[in-house]
Order: structure tokens, then C-alpha cells, then sequence
């Protein structure tokens, strides 16, 4: 059954599919949508444009063309080719096993059929299938387009062979596959959650707190620390240099204590809803719900670049998302062959709005970025991709010159022209252009690149196929006239 995956088909696009149609699309692959709401397109356009926008805060790498967003008007038009089916509609049982079964009756028999589901266990969506191997739980997290973690539930009529295709599937599109070993109710992390929000629940009935207060208690405090190192981490550190024996031997007894109402739960009258529904109101009515999830997906980027800059957890997931994406942007390079006597147009990019500072105009390190972007374009197009660097070789800038031309507002286009300048078997000198599409030059940089051998630490001669397409292009280029800026100290100001 193992085929690789090019169309992707969602069922349902409200905030849970609307979330995983834009990690879909924003990854690079078509996605086919059926949801007979009627403002569907406009709800999941909405996801979509604030999935761009945190994509845009989070990541460097330049992005990958997005994939198509395809409304179907069946069911059956939007499963018909996929290859991976994401069913995200309501909390319904029966429900369910009738989308499934007719997603069975219109898929290709190789397809693959996930369910976002927070509760029901694989063996209770497969019921009616007639072939039930095809299916397993895919259980993502709010935002789907932020949060990584999604878990995957197989039942036994699950082949691990396709449970295996799965999980590469979805952390090629950046997430974190956790294989839940055995099927239960509501899987491994909304179990933890509802034990949280019972006790909530608990606090709001009996009077000790109010909705902001708990979300207080939960932001201010443990939230941060379970955000970047989970629940056992955290406690083996509380256990001091003893570790987590000594912890759980000190606290351990705490839980014969009364201080849980994890075995009930209040009993939801109309006065205790309508308690939580008004605190909620005072706590977050004053902004929209799209406001609410701009000041998260804000949050979140934040707390994911802290933890991408320490190589830490989800960061470390938001790190490899950004290498691939430089890969993507990257593969296709010079793909047209080029005229070599000419300077090379590699690399494309669009200012953001997050790129601009008070002024409204491009700040100086993205300058350094874009003209960083273009010399790896550079390095991709002449060869350095994982296989080189995962001989140990790399090309390190060891001197930069940058020239600021002109400023540049949000949504300008930029494209930038690279010219060889000189190289030799270690050293190269590249000259770029920033140019908008109406030719304007925005800026210049001339850069010296040094080929290293990153084992040993030292600068070595460049390997094929870096060294013969290196000298084509120097070859081909030795005609071009010098950039005027080329060579030129800064100066100081007379």
C-alpha cells in the first residue's frame, strides 16, 4: 500500500480541518476540501491568511509555493484522487462511521484516512469499513498549523507498515508523531487535559476562582515550564540533584491527600454555564475571535523561535521545517539552464510586514538575510546540498560589504541577481543585487566564502560538484564588466 503523497482531501474545515488544510497548503501540497458549510470558503481563508502570517514570523526560510485550495462540491470530487484523507468533522460517532463509509465507497484503495478526533478509538471508527486497515486516528492540536504534536492510534487491523507511512506523511509536513501504543478513550493528552479542566470546573463552581484567574494560574506558572520540558521533566528537576525518586518519594504521598475532584465533576446547571460563559465574556469580549487567535499565534511564535534558538523541542521540529523549506525553495533552482555569461537570477523573496520596523520599511538584517537567502540559492544551484554537507564540507561567509539603496516598504517583490566575482580552489567572491521587478536597485553586497572542511575545522579545496560548476560559471562570467561597487572600502565620511 506504501505510494508516496501528492493530493491531500479534507474533510471538514472548520477550526481543527481549516487548521490542517493550511499547514497542507502552506507545506506545498494541493488540498481538495469538502465542507457543505456555506461560509466555508471564507472560514478557512481566514485560517489560512493567519497561518501565513505566523509562518511569516516564524520562519526564515523562504516560503515554499503554496499548494492549491480546491473546494469540491462532494465528497465524493474531493477524495476521488487523493492520497491522504483528513477528517475533521463534528464529534459524532455515527456520524463519523457515515463519512467513512462513504469516503470508502469514492477513495482510491490505496488512500489513507486520518481522523482528527479527540475521543473515539480507531476500532470504533472502523466499525462499518470493509477494509478498516485503511484507517487510524491523526489527533492534532489547536492551532493545527502551529502546534506540532499529533497523535497517531492505531487499532490491531492497522498494518504498522501503514501506520509508518503515515507518521513520515505528517512530520514531512512538520509534525511530531506520537504512536499511542493502545487504544483508549480520548487518547494520551486530552486525558490530561480534561483532568485540568475538571478541577477548573471544581474552582469556578465552589467560588475560589474566576475563568481569568485559572488561565492566570495556568499562563503565569507551570503552563511556561510544561511548554518547553512536559510534566515528568519538570518534576525530575523539582527532585534537585536526587532526581525523580526523591521527588516522587517527597510529593508522592500528596496525592492520598483530598485535594482532587478528579473522580466528579460539577453538575453543569444553567447558573454555573452561564457563570463561566459571562467571566469568559469579561475576561477576552473586548477582542474578536480572529483577534484571539493572531495574539496566540503571536505568543506561540515566540515561545517556538525561544525554543528553535536552543534547539529544544518543538523547536527543534520548527528548525527542520525551516531547513526543508530552504531545500523546496531551493530544488528548481537553475532547473532552466541558465545563460552562464549573464548574472544568475536565483533567488525571489516578498518583504513582510514583520520585516519592517517603525518606519514602515525594511529593517537592516533582513537586507542581510535576503542577500544571505541568495547565496545559498547560489550554493544550491551549484551543488551543496545534504549529501556535501553530510561529507563535512560547508561554505562559510568570512566578510560582508553591504550597500543600502533604497528604502523598502511591506509586499515589495525582490529579486536578486548574483554575479561571480572571483574564486580560486577554496575561496569564492559573489556579488549580489537587490532589485525590485521594476529594476530599481534596493541594495548590493559583496561577500568572500571560504570552503571549509567543518571536521577538521580548517579551510580546504572545494569538491566536485561544487568545484566544476564553480568554474563553468567564473569561466562563462570572466567577460562581465565589474559591479562599480565591487572592491570598494567603506569610506569614511568626509
Amino acid at each position: 500500500m506504501t505510494h508516496q503523497i501528492r493530493k491531500v482531501a479534507a474533510i471538514g474545515g472548520g477550526v481543527i480541518g481549516g487548521g490542517w488544510i493550511a499547514r497542507f497548503i502552506l507545506n506545498g501540497y494541493d488540498v481538495a476540501i469538502y465542507d457543505p458549510h456555506p461560509e466555508a470558503e471564507r472560514i478557512v481563508g481566514e485560517v489560512l491568511a493567519n497561518a501565513e502570517r505566523a509562518y511569516g514570523k516564524l520562519f526564515q526560510a523562504p516560503p515554499v509555493a503554496k499548494g492549491q485550495m480546491i473546494f469540491a462540491s462532494s465528497l465524493q470530487e474531493a477524495v476521488c484522487d487523493a492520497d491522504y484523507i483528513q477528517e475533521s468533522v463534528p464529534e459524532r460517532l455515527d456520524l463519523k462511521q457515515k463519512i467513512y463509509s462513504d469516503i470508502e465507497a469514492h477513495a482510491r484503495p490505496d488512500a489513507l484516512i486520518g481522523s482528527s478526533t479527540s475521543g473515539f478509538k480507531p476500532s470504533e471508527l472502523q466499525a462499518d469499513m470493509r477494509h478498516p486497515e485503511r484507517a487510524f486516528v491523526a489527533h492534532p492540536f489547536n492551532p493545527v498549523y502551529l502546534l506540532p504534536l499529533v497523535e497517531i492510534v492505531p487499532s490491531k487491523a492497522n498494518d504498522r507498515a501503514l501506520i509508518d507511512q503515515a507518521c513520515a506523511f505528517l512530520e514531512e509536513v512538520g509534525m511530531k508523531a506520537l504512536v499511542v501504543r493502545k487504544e483508549i478513550d480520548a487518547h494520551i493528552a486530552d486525558r490530561l487535559l480534561e483532568a485540568v479542566w475538571r478541577e477548573g470546573l471544581w474552582l469556578i463552581n465552589d467560588g475560589i476562582a474566576s475563568t481569568e484567574e485559572i488561565d492566570d494560574a495556568i499562563r503565569y506558572g507551570f503552563g511556561l515550564r510544561w511548554a518547553q520540558m512536559g510534566l515528568f521533566e519538570t518534576y525530575r528537576v523539582a527532585g534537585g540533584e536526587a532526581g525523580m525518586r526523591h521527588f516522587i518519594s517527597q510529593f508522592g504521598p500528596a496525592l492520598q491527600w483530598p485535594w482532587t475532584k478528579l473522580m466528579d465533576v460539577p453538575e453543569l446547571t444553567d447558573e454555573l454555564i452561564d457563570r463561566i460563559a459571562s467571566q469568559s465574556d469579561e475576561q477576552s469580549g473586548h477582542m474578536s475571535v480572529r483577534e484571539l487567535e493572531r495574539a496566540r499565534d503571536d505568543n506561540l511564535v515566540g515561545i517556538l523561535l525561544a525554543l528553535k534558538g536552543n534547539d529544544w523541542g518543538a523547536g527543534a521540529i520548527v528548525s527542520d521545517m525551516d531547513k526543508r523549506f530552504y531545500a523546496k525553495a531551493h530544488q528548481d533552482v537553475g532547473k532552466s539552464a541558465p545563460d552562464f555569461s549573464k548574472p544568475l537570477e536565483l533567488h525571489k523573496a516578498k518583504v513582510l510586514g514583520e520585516w519592517t520596523d517603525y518606519n514602515g520599511h525594511m529593517t537592516e538584517h533582513r537586507y542581510l538575510q535576503v542577500l544571505g537567502d541568495a547565496t545559498d540559492a547560489f550554493l544550491s544551484f551549484i551543488g551543496m546540498d545534504e549529501a556535501y554537507l553530510a561529507q563535512g564540507f560547508s561554505v562559510y561567509t568570512v566578510e560582508t560589504h553591504i550597500r543600502f539603496l533604497q528604502e523598502v516598504p511591506a509586499g515589495t517583490e525582490i529579486k536578486v541577481r548574483t554575479q561571480i566575482l572571483g574564486c580560486d580552489e577554496k575561496r569564492l567572491r559573489l556579488s549580489h543585487e537587490m532589485r525590485t521587478p521594476e529594476e530599481t536597485v534596493i541594495a548590493t553586497g559583496e561577500h568572500m566564502l571560504m570552503h571549509v572542511d567543518t571536521k577538521a575545522s580548517s579551510a580546504c579545496a572545494f569538491r566536485d560538484p561544487l568545484s566544476g560548476n564553480l568554474q563553468r560559471i567564473n569561466d562563462a562570467q570572466k567577460a562581465l564588466s565589474l559591479p562599480d561597487f565591487a572592491g570598494r572600502a567603506i569610506r569614511a565620511v568626509e
